[in-house]
């Protein structure tokens, strides 16, 4: 019989075994899955910061910056006596009114260092304030404002003078006359007899002539303590002060007062019994009236000097205080009295000052110093510090040319010996031993240093020549309102140069040499000397054409004669002169000179600055000064 239903050999009527079993198996999988996903909790790990690391970032090494500064030469002073220096003009400098000096300043001035240029530094000022001076103006009669030339006589200058001293000493008196640009800062007013053709010189003014002009200078007056005082002066021709708008003194000469200013009276008169009575430069002292001024307590004060008729000119104004006692002019008994300063004279200021004053008649030492600075010193020794002597380098003693100390040679082998060297004999050497014998050594047979080293001991011989032109000063027109005869100046310009040439031809020699030279002038009428001019320029031998070497100085040397009265020359006339050459090691191996005590004191010599005066032994010494016997008869 026949079966309806086929038997399977599957799990699952109509599908595989093994594809049943597969599914069960993924089913299994996937339940334990989404059991594990939804019953299990799953604790995430909180976040923690971790800094990055750091950066190694390349470290610059920074150096210290090096500022070079520029060395440069001690700039010649302007004694006008002796030496001409071209000055540069200079922007006016204003600075704020100094009353009452230490007002914001604390316990001083401190580090206020404001100095004036000392290559500019004259008897009428300097070129720059140092904080308690007095600021000058110059104005020249013989120009209008514009410059153009115009005449004007003492008389005139008199009249404008009265007209300057009634309208309150204004400078709108003035206004249609010329009126110099620079202006000077002082810290004095001391001016014996001198050619009046300085004071235009001195404000820049080359051309100026030298009558009809005015100088005014303003400033303050305060001293550090309480003082009574009184000024003493003279003026030819003009000398004028007032303090606080108030008439103090009145010193002008009194022969242009008797002509020119009839009418002077009106404006002040000395009550002093001493009026007039004791010698002051080329006439006698004017006493001025007393003046109490208390402490740090500033006052306006205000000085006019000038020159009406030409020649001489003086400005004298000295400080008697209320109750000190003063040595006595040993000419006339008069009080020798100190000259008004607001700060210490320098030592080049006080030399400049005594070359035309008589002794006894005044006094660049002691005295009151009108600033009132916590330390009345402090300003003076700060310019002073600043004018310090030529600097002198290290003094190596010569060794001439044909000998020198004991030294290692060695030879061309590499050989190595002690021996001096005492001389050059063709193409060998001759050395001595330490045991004091002498060999001749060939120079081949020494080594490049060596052949060297005898070659810086054997310069060439060189023929020196000192060279110098000359040119007579064109002077301004002399005065018309002086007699005949009148011309009392001569001033002559030099240039100073050196030329030096070896003596003999094609002598090999490429160290460096330095030739200097040093002119020196006679003072007239004196018994020292005054160093002119001093220059130095280096050169290799080899490198001239002969070997032959010359130089000469930029700055002409003023040599001045003059004659403040009949018979009285003081001035300078050329006296003679140095050279040296010296090595490479500051050796000199040869020299010329006029006078051979210049280059037994070369030492000394070094030390003197330009223009100042030395005696035999070549140290400064301060210049002659007048004698009584210099002066008129009249005084």
């Amino acid at each position: 019989m026949n079966n309806r239903f086929k038997k399977t050999s599957g799990v699952i009527k109509g599908a595989p075994s093994g594809f049943v079993i597969s599914l069960g198996i993924h089913a299994a999988a996937f339940l334990l899955a989404g059991m594990l996903v939804v019953f299990n909790v799953v604790k995430k790990e909180e976040k923690k910061f971790v800094p990055p690391k750091p950066v190694d970032r390349p470290k610059m090494k920074l150096k210290k910056p090096k500022v070079k500064v520029k060395k440069t030469s001690k700039p010649k002073s302007t004694t006008r006596i002796v030496t001409k220096v071209k000055r540069a003009s200079m922007p006016d400098i204003q600075l704020p009114e100094m009353g009452g000096m230490t007002d914001g300043l604390g316990d001083g001035i401190g580090g206020f260092e404001i100095l004036p240029n000392l290559e500019d530094v004259t008897q009428f000022g300097a070129s720059a304030s140092i904080g308690s001076d007095l600021e000058g103006t110059y104005y020249d009669f013989n120009r209008t404002r514009s410059g153009a030339p115009v005449i004007t006589d003492p008389a005139s200058l008199a009249v404008m003078l009265n007209r300057f001293f009634t309208q309150d000493w204004s400078a709108k008196v003035f206004s249609r006359y010329y009126r110099a640009p620079q202006k000077l800062y002082t810290t004095s007013v001391a001016m014996p007899p001198m050619q009046s053709i300085e004071a235009p010189a001195a404000f820049g003014e080359e051309d100026g002539k030298g009558w009809c002009w005015l100088v005014h200078y303003k400033g303050q007056l305060v001293h550090s303590e309480d003082i009574t005082f009184r000024f003493w002066g003279h003026g030819d021709d003009a000398l004028a002060v007032r303090v606080n708008g108030e008439f103090k003194l009145l010193a002008c000469f009194p022969e242009w007062v008797t002509d020119f200013m009839d009418n002077t009276s009106h404006h002040w008169q000395s009550s002093s019994a001493d009026n007039r009575k004791y010698p002051a430069g080329n006439h006698h002292s004017v006493v001025g009236d007393w003046i109490t001024l208390k402490a740090h307590e500033a006052q306006d004060l205000e000085i006019l000097i000038g020159e009406s008729h030409g020649g001489i000119f003086a400005a004298m104004l000295m400080v008697e205080v209320k109750g000190e006692e003063y040595e006595r002019n040993p000419n006339r008994n008069g009080p020798t009295l100190p000259f008004f300063k607001t700060a210490e004279f320098t030592r080049d200021m006080k030399e400049l000052i005594n070359y035309q004053l008589q002794p006894g008649e005044a006094t660049v030492e002691g005295g009151p110093v009108f600033n009132d600075y916590s330390s009345p010193k402090t300003v003076a020794e700060q310019v002073v510090l600043s004018t310090p002597d030529t600097p002198v380098a290290e003094s190596v003693p010569a060794i001439g040319k044909k000998e020198s100390s004991f030294r290692t040679w060695t030879s061309a082998a590499g050989k190595q010996f002690e021996a001096r060297y005492k001389t050059l004999m063709g193409k060998s050497v001759v050395l001595e031993s330490t045991r004091g014998k002498q060999k001749q050594v060939p120079l081949a047979e020494l080594s490049i240093l060596d052949r060297d080293y005898i070659t810086l001991l054997n310069p060439p011989d060189f023929k020196i020549e000192l060279s110098k032109s000359s040119n007579q000063r064109a002077l301004p027109d002399e005065s018309p309102w002086l007699g005949e005869g009148n011309r009392r100046l001569q001033i002559v310009d030099h240039l100073f140069g050196v030329r030096v040439k070896p003596i003999s031809a094609n002598v090999a020699y490429d160290h460096e040499l330095t030739v200097e030279y040093f002119v020196f002038g006679d003072e007239a009428g004196g018994d020292n000397f005054i160093l002119l001019d001093r220059n130095s320029g280096s050169f290799v031998p080899d490198d001239q054409e002969d070997g032959a070497f010359s130089f000469a100085s930029e700055d002409e040397v003023e040599m001045k004669v003059q004659s403040l009265y009949d018979g009285d020359l003081r001035g300078v006339k050329y006296g003679g002169y140095l050279v040296t050459i010296s090595d490479e090691e500051g050796r000199v191996i040869q020299h010329k000179a006029t006078h051979e005590f210049l280059y037994e004191k070369l030492e000394n010599l070094k030390r003197v600055p330009v223009s100042k005066h030395f005696d035999k032994d070549c140290k400064r010494v301060a210049p002659p000064r007048p004698t009584p016997s210099d002066r008129p008869n009249w005084i």
